[in-house]
């Protein structure tokens, strides 16, 4: 079967999303897409699944068109898609979670529990999939989970199946997994739709790659001719540096120091568990780990989000673990938040007010009873300019920004003063390879001008790219300290499993 999108044009006010794209995917092959933020991936893709309904333009299935009123006529007509985040229910079943919606019923309409089964067995058994039915969805890995969800797919007989951001949260040795199901899911006559922005994945995975940029196909790539800079400079539209540029570190003294520190839930879980160590000046020290281990209340409790249930935190020679975030600030930490739109920005507020919004009450921006908005405005006009926060006013709001460029107003806002510890949380998540090369490189900056430097990612390539040390945080531990020239990708993700590869040398 082929699928095919002609003509799509998609406007949303102020902007076209989607202006005249031509895309085709059949059985039997996988079509990588794409593209930075705002290149128009996803609202192609709801368009597609008929969430969203185009201007202009029509799918065609085999030559005749569709019009498409929701996702469920999408569903009918052998489309499927696996979000980026999954659409489950946490409490049920990986059983009642796949019939969802199609649930097979018994007497007087009751759900067929054991049918259910049945059904979730003899999907998951064809295609390798090794689900437990009965499991809770709470209780597994991310990757089973993703597991579950494209058994909801194939359940529904999806001939397409769009993946948006599949690797996004999976460890090295899951990806390896997850292709495999890919590559079964080809041989058995579907076709694959790969959204992603990690390059090397699309030209490991894909038979074919398209590239959108500003919400036109812009050019397309056979994997087997093509490389990484190739396809970035498509997306971007000039030449990055992929590799992260830096010198050998050459640390100073222990500035972050944290020692024997436990973070409880208020249900009385244990998400840190008694966790030390030290981030010294002029060096990246790198925690790596599958999200849900612990990293974000870590983050939370050095930022003083979050109040430690023991131990203590250092910042030089001053114990800041009952400081507020604002004392710690003063004190010299720099924190770029995992969630830059829940926790970095008021998005409603504008660029300028988000630059100082951490330093509104200084003396070189308030009176001390109304805000100096000349000097407030100056700066900002400065930032934007230094940091490359694509705005033509900074009296914009800050969301009118794409993710990259709310990203560095946070960049921007956190890098700009006069610092001694850099916290960085998920500090490219979600971004184009453009803004990447450029966090990174403002990252590596501060490390040369003798700050700490503490990043903390799900991204392995990012940790291992960034960091001259790694950590890997593994159910609210730390369970290895490394040194990422010493060490491969895959012995990294075994310790992210709770694995301890032979022969890694740890430092």
């Amino acid at each position: 079967m082929k699928f095919e999108l002609r003509g799509i044009t998609k406007r949303f006010p102020g902007i076209v999303a989607n202006d005249s794209v031509n895309l085709e995917v059949s059985t039997g092959e996988v079509l990588a897409l794409i593209g930075e933020n705002g290149a128009g991936k996803s609202t192609l893709m709801n368009v597609l699944y008929g969430i969203y309904r185009p201007d202009e333009g029509e799918l065609r299935i085999d030559g005749t068109p569709q019009h498409f009123s929701s996702p469920a006529d999408a569903i009918a007509a052998g489309i499927g898609m696996v979000h980026q985040h999954f659409m489950l229910v946490p409490v049920m079943t990986v059983a009642e979670n796949v019939v969802l919606g199609v649930e097979p019923t018994g007497r007087l309409g009751t759900l067929d529990i054991d049918e259910a089964r049945r059904m979730v067995k003899e999907v998951s058994d064809k295609y390798s999939l090794e689900l437990d039915p009965d499991a809770v969805i709470e209780d597994l890995s991310v990757g089973v989970r993703q597991r579950v969800e494209i058994v909801k797919v194939l359940m529904r007989d999806a001939k397409i199946v769009v993946f948006d951001e599949p690797t996004a949260v999976l460890t090295p040795s899951e990806i390896l997994e997850f292709f495999e199901i890919v590559r079964s899911l080809v041989a058995s006559g579907r076709g694959v739709i790969f959204i992603t922005h990690k390059l090397k994945e699309a030209i490991t995975i894909a038979d074919r790659i398209n590239v959108l940029r500003r919400g036109k196909v812009v050019g397309q790539a056979d994997p087997k001719h093509t490389t990484e800079s190739e396809i970035a400079e498509m997306m971007v539209g000039r030449a990055v540096q992929l590799v992260v540029d830096k010198k050998t570190a050459t640390p100073g003294a222990a500035m972050l120091q944290v020692k024997n520190l436990s973070v409880v839930e208020p249900d009385g879980r244990t998400v840190v568990d008694d966790v030390s160590f030290d981030v010294r000046v002029g060096e990246i020290v790198g925690i790596a780990g599958v999200q849900g281990n612990g990293q974000t209340e870590l983050v939370e409790a050095l930022a003083g989000m979050r109040r430690a249930a023991s131990g203590s935190i250092s910042i030089g020679d001053r114990d800041v673990s009952h400081d507020s975030p604002r004392e710690r600030h003063a004190a010299g930490m720099a924190h770029i938040p995992e969630d830059r739109q829940r926790q970095g920005l008021v998005t409603e507020m504008s660029i300028t007010e988000n630059l100082v919004l951490t330093r509104y009450h200084d003396a070189e921006f308030s009176s001390g009873i109304r805000m100096k908005w000349d000097v407030a405005q100056a700066r900002a006009k400065e930032l934007v300019a230094a940091y490359d926060i694509r705005t033509n006013d900074p009296a914009q709001p800050a969301s009118t920004l794409s993710g990259g460029n709310q990203q560095k107003v946070i960049v921007a806002r956190e890098l700009s003063r006069d610092i001694r510890l850099a916290v960085a949380a998920q500090p490219t998540r979600g971004i184009d390879v453009g803004s990447i090369e450029y966090v990174h490189a403002q990252i590596v900056k501060e490390r040369d001008a003798g700050v700490a430097v503490l990043v903390v990612s799900t991204e392995l390539d990012e940790v291992m790219s960034l960091s001259d040390r790694v950590l890997v945080m593994y159910r609210g531990k730390i369970v290895a300290d490394l040194d990422p020239k010493k060490v491969s990708h895959m012995d990294i993700g075994l310790y992210m499993a709770g694995s301890r590869p032979t022969g890694a040398v740890a430092s």
